[in-house]
Formats: C-alpha cells, structure tokens, sequence
C-alpha cells in the first residue's frame, strides 16, 4: 500500500471509529432490544412487536407528540420572522453593529442547561428576578407562576427562542451578503420601495438559505428537551413532555417521578417511533419546500 494511502487511511480512522461506536453500534443495538422487554439487568424477553403496541395505548406518548408539536411551531413562527429582521437590521452599515450582532449571537454559545438554570433563577414564582421587577413596578399585584400548568409552555418556547435567535440570525446575515447590492440599486432606480425591495429582491434571493434554516430549526426543535428537562422535568403533570425527554426517562430514569428502572427494550421502540415522526415531518416539509425553488 502506498504511504500516500496510508496517510488518507489514518485520517479517516478517528472519524470513521466514532462514528460506529457512537454512531451505527447504538443504532443496531436498539433496532435489537425494541423487540425484547428489557430493563437492563437480566436476560432480554423476546415480545416481538409488544412494544409497538404498548406505544399506541401509551397516553403519555402521545401527549409528549403533541407537546413537540405545540413547543416546536411556537419556537418557529417567532424565530424564523425574527431572526430574519435582526439580520436585514444588523446587515446595514451603522457604528456599533458587530457588537450587537455578538450579543445577539453570545447565547448560542452558552450551555442549554447551564442557561436553564439562570432561568429558572428568572422565572422562579416565589423568589424569581422577573417577578420582583413586576411587582416593584405594579404591572402585576400578585407573582406569576411562570412555571406552573398554565404558562410552563409559553416560557420554554419563550427561553428557545432566546437561544435560537442569534444562531439562525448569523445565517440569515451570511444569504443577505450574497446578495449583489447593484440589483438594490436597480430596484431603487425603478422606484422600488423598502418593502417592494423586501419581497421582490431579499426574500426569493433569500430562498435557499431560508430553506436550510428551516430544516434545521424544524430538526432542532423537535429534538430539544435539554431546557425543559432542567426547568419543569416535563411537569407540571406533563404539560411541557416533549417526545426526547420522555425518551430520556425511559432509558435514563434520573428523577424521583419517573421508573427506578430502565426501560431499555421499549425506550428503544420509543425511539424508533420518535425517528420515524421525525423523519415523516421532515419529508414533508421537503415536499413543500421545493417550492421555494420556483424563484429560480
């Protein structure tokens, strides 16, 4: 073999080692033990599709699907229109821009649980900061419970999109320097307002970017639980469980109001379930997205 080859071989054998360590082993092993009843200590039970059906009487689930929905669309028809606005205003030549776009940008860089932590801080209902301010400043007469059955929801999409902003508004800045700046003078020569420049130039010029950002929000935020799991647990009486955290207790039972025992064989159906879910939104947003390729 060539030394050249040899070369190229060991550069590619870190990556390629973790990727089927971390990677393709999990995967074949739960493609295994969804078919067992398991609970990490003994012999593995074959139940064949048991599981699967335990997940359509599973209420629980199910609920978690629909807190994933409600937690996901939330994050995305702030953050998506927002971002988008910080990027066309960061975009512009004015002093003092760069440091507003790291500010805007500094929370992505910030452990999701670390930050969820000096939120709870924030939004705690005896003692939290938010609280205090209202009520010193009478816009409330009583606290909020901002983590309670009514409003637990609304402050996790709430802390999403802070987290989300900054990272989705940096790609938005990066499509918008794509754009020739001759076709704005153009538009401008032929009367073209700020908004007619909006929708005629930025947003179809924008198409491609603005496809990649939505995949990877829609990805990201039916895949997030880290916030919630530090926040709530997926409480109070479930009404923050999305289909990740849910899938977290089951093969990691870490808290006092879950199992003492791992669920191994059917936290693994539970994931494949969650894959397929997934992956089906996924596929469609795919199908509704080649539309935005009829800008081109």
């Amino acid at each position: 073999m060539k030394p050249s080859k040899i070369h190229a071989y060991m550069f590619i054998f870190p990556s390629l080692f973790l990727t089927v360590v971390f990677g393709i082993y999990p995967l074949l092993w739960a493609l295994r033990y969804m078919f067992y009843d398991y609970q990490g200590i003994g012999t593995p039970v074959f139940i064949g599709l048991d599981n699967f059906g335990r997940i359509l009487r599973d209420g629980q689930f199910w609920d978690s699907v629909g807190n994933t929905g409600v937690y996901a669309l939330g994050k995305l028809v702030v953050t998506i229109p927002l971002s988008l606005t910080l990027a066309i205003i960061l975009n512009r030549k004015w002093r003092g821009r760069s440091l507003f776009r790291a500010i805007y940008y500094l929370p992505t860089i910030f452990s999701a649980s670390v930050m969820a932590i000096v939120f709870f801080i924030i939004f705690n209902s005896y003692n939290g900061i938010l609280n205090q301010l209202l009520l010193k400043y009478h816009v409330i007469s009583e606290s909020i419970s901002w983590l309670g059955a009514e409003h637990a929801m609304l402050t996790t999409i709430i802390i999403a999109i802070w987290g989300a902003v900054g990272n989705y508004m940096l790609l938005f800045i990066a499509g918008l320097q794509s754009i020739p700046e001759e076709l704005y003078e153009a538009a401008s020569l032929d009367g073209a307002s700020e908004y007619q420049k909006l929708r005629n130039v930025t947003i179809p010029l924008l198409g491609p970017v603005l496809q990649m950002i939505i995949m990877l929000a829609i990805t990201t935020a039916l895949k997030g639980y880290e916030s919630i799991m530090v926040l709530t647990e997926g409480g109070p009486y479930g009404k923050t469980e999305v289909m990740y955290l849910y899938l977290f207790k089951l093969l990691f039972p870490v808290s006092a109001d879950t199992q003492s025992l791992q669920q191994l064989g059917y936290g693994s159906a539970v994931g494949f379930t969650t894959a397929l879910i997934v992956g089906a939104v996924t596929l469609i947003y795919f199908r509704i997205s080649k539309k935005l390729n009829d800008v081109y």
